[in-house]
């Protein structure tokens, strides 16, 4: 069940994201996110682990998409608030933030399996930011670098990730015991 909820979950806030930053309207979905990340953290035996991936996550983003934003190789539909100020937009953080809970959950598969991580990284990201593109108007993508950075980037964050989350796994369970 757990998977199922933390799959439509994060599918619920990325469509409400996504949608929300094509229309400058961000208030609600951003307080979505706010609410399934917080749902997660609650849910979880492993609130550490949630806790560490969640840092390192949000830190990817504000490097993956700031990098993105600040060259001109992705123009956000709602570019404000970012951080820095020319960096990563906010809703882009928080799809971040909701991304890092589904490393041990509904992509648990991919946490011992690094080049699935990285070929799923590698492909899916960059369809997700097209789908925002082209379906919703939330970005403009610059085909080449813009894809291709977030293609490689993504090739490396996803099992990076994974590797967080296998590497402090066994050392949050012996915490509890």
């Amino acid at each position: 069940m757990t998977f199922w909820i933390n799959l439509l979950g994060y599918q619920s806030v990325w469509f409400l994201l996504v949608r929300g930053a094509a229309h400058a309207q961000l208030a609600l979905p951003l307080l979505a996110g706010a609410a399934f990340v917080l749902g997660q953290l609650l849910a979880t035996q492993h609130t550490s682990l949630e806790a560490r991936l969640l840092v390192a996550a949000l830190l990817m983003g504000l490097f993956v998409d700031g990098v993105a934003a600040s060259t001109g190789w992705l123009h956000y539909a709602s570019p404000q608030p970012a951080w820095p100020s020319q960096g990563a937009p906010l809703w882009i953080l928080m799809l971040w933030a909701c991304f890092a809970t589904t490393i041990t959950r509904s992509l648990s598969v991919l946490r011992s399996r690094p080049w699935l991580a990285a070929l799923a990284g590698g492909i899916g990201a960059p369809l997700a930011y097209l789908a925002a593109a082209h379906g919703w108007g939330a970005v403009q993508v610059s085909y080449w670098p813009g894809l291709s950075w977030i293609a490689a980037c993504w090739a490396l964050a996803l099992p990076l990730l994974g590797a967080l989350s296998r590497r402090d796994a066994p050392r949050d369970e012996a915490r509890r015991a």
